[in-house]
């Protein structure tokens, strides 16, 4: 439960998830919140009596006079992206204290969002983790309001474009590109998972830049919220090339398998593709279980050294396993180099800086979106009121602290092959159709039940798919999931 938001949004993000959910409150999990309170507490001796005023909670005493905002006060400009729930706009915010202000503007349709219990739970612990979660190199949630008939969540423009798109363009990184991207991914993990939260769909789709070109994590429509040390969910979800074993075997699994997929995401930087992919999902699944890692002759021993280590089946033998976390991996010799306090400060020059004349360049997302007039489409389905208290809570307004902070959210796009120079893409031998680049949240009793489907690819998957918000595999966005 978010501080300000007292009963909203508190329940479990999928029914089959084993993890014990905790009762504190975040800020009782944030080290620098519990050190103000200890500090405030030492100011009054044993003896002294402090008397308190009682205050219920609520929008009013919380944030008194803050500003209230809807979709009238956002012009649309340009599409980003669409999926099966709705859609991204660019915007500009019109009225109040950042009039002017470029945005990304995601609207999600509510009657399509509960049909589906999972969908809903999804949808809700996205926009609690996006409040939750200040940092860096994670995307930031300035706003959220809703009408009768749409959720509307109001994001950081990032105009820099998907990693996947540069890492298209380049066709591979040199190392010490890929250790600049790898060293800020490292802090956001390692920041998401001291707040109990598994991040589940790391994957350069999902990887944003900012104008400078530093890294900004997006999509947390597939993370679980509120693990505790050691405990594990059981969830089968994420993107399956980037799947650890212990999620596609449905053993039980934690916060170790954002440490399987930063592997299998260096290994996809310095190679051209991820390292175990198939022509279907099923014979992906059994590379992943049981297949050997072949690493190219041209990476160093640094970087070899490290992808084997974070690409260990057994999790107890992971690099970044255990209550240490990241720490381990950021002493590795590949990051020998990093001065860490300067990656957190964003002090290091980026690799790649985006191409953008102006804060409303939309020239680093897809063409195919950003060339439609922009409409928001009039609330087509209202909800009953019962089943409108499911959003109860939605709506917020960043503190101003916070609005120095600019990050980004994103879209699924089917990926196509990226060569190599001199050699060839894993995936370039794969038809688009069967191209297994696809997001998951299944029920466990659906994945049990054999698929009608004669073929083992793309379509069994669809008929089992949780498509969680607007996240979900059959979208077609581009840069905003």
């Amino acid at each position: 439960m978010m501080a300000g938001h007292p009963g909203v949004f508190d329940l479990e993000l999928c029914e089959h998830d084993k993890g014990d959910r905790l009762s504190d409150s975040d800020d009782m999990h944030d080290p620098d919140a519990a050190e103000d309170y200890q500090s405030t507490s030492s100011d009054y001796g044993p003896d002294e009596t402090l008397e308190l005023e009682e205050v219920s909670l609520s929008e009013e005493t919380v944030n008194p006079g803050k500003e209230r905002v809807g979709p009238e006060d956002f012009q649309l400009l340009k599409v980003l992206g669409k999926g099966g729930y709705g859609k991204v706009f660019q915007v500009r915010k019109t009225t109040g204290k950042d009039s002017g202000k470029i945005f990304a503007m995601k609207v999600l349709k509510k009657a399509k969002i509960v049909r589906n219990q999972k969908d809903t739970a999804h949808t809700k612990a996205e926009r609690n983790i996006l409040e939750a979660v200040q940092h860096p190199f994670i995307v930031s949630l300035h706003y959220a309001f809703q009408t009768g008939g749409k959720l509307y969540l109001i994001l950081a423009y990032l105009s820099g474009g998907e990693l996947f798109m540069h890492l298209e363009r380049e066709g591979i990184f040199m190392e010490d590109t890929a250790c600049f991207y790898l060293s800020e991914i490292v802090l956001a993990l390692e920041h998401l998972h001291r707040l109990g939260i598994i991040y589940r769909d790391l994957k350069p789709e999902n990887i944003m830049l900012n104008k400078q070109g530093h890294v900004v994590l997006t999509d947390f429509g597939l993370c679980k919220e509120s693990l505790e040390e050691g405990s594990i969910t059981h969830t089968f979800c994420g993107t399956i090339e980037y799947m650890a074993p212990e999620i596609v075997s449905r053993s039980g699994h934690g916060k170790d398998v954002d440490w399987w997929s930063l592997g299998a995401l260096m290994y996809d930087m310095l190679t051209g593709g991820p390292p175990f992919t198939a022509e279907n999902r099923k014979k992906t699944i059994e590379k992943i279980l049981k297949g050997k890692l072949s690493l190219p002759p041209y990476l160093t021993h640094e970087a070899r050294d490290l992808i084997r280590k974070l690409l260990k089946r057994h999790v107890s033998a992971r690099l970044g396993s255990g209550p240490e976390d990241g720490t381990k991996i950021k002493t590795h010799p590949f990051f020998r180099h990093v001065r860490w306090e300067d990656v957190i400060a964003r002090k290091n020059e980026p690799p790649i800086t985006p191409a953008v004349v102006n804060e409303e360049d939309v020239s680093q997302f897809d063409s195919k979106f950003t060339k439609q007039t922009p409409v928001d489409s009039p609330d087509d389905s209202m909800l009953s009121e019962s089943a409108n208290q499911i959003f109860l809570g939605f709506t917020y307004v960043a503190p101003s602290v916070l609005e120095s902070m600019h990050q980004k959210v994103q879209f699924t796009k089917v990926r196509s092959p990226r060569k190599i120079p001199g050699s060839i893409s894993p995936r370039s031998a794969l038809s688009p159709s069967k191209t297994p680049q696809t997001q998951f949240a299944f029920d466990e009793d659906l994945i049990s039940k054999p698929s009608s489907a004669s073929s083992p690819g793309v379509a069994p998957i669809e008929e089992a798919m949780d498509t969680s918000d607007a996240t979900n595999a059959t979208a077609t966005a581009s840069g905003y999931r």
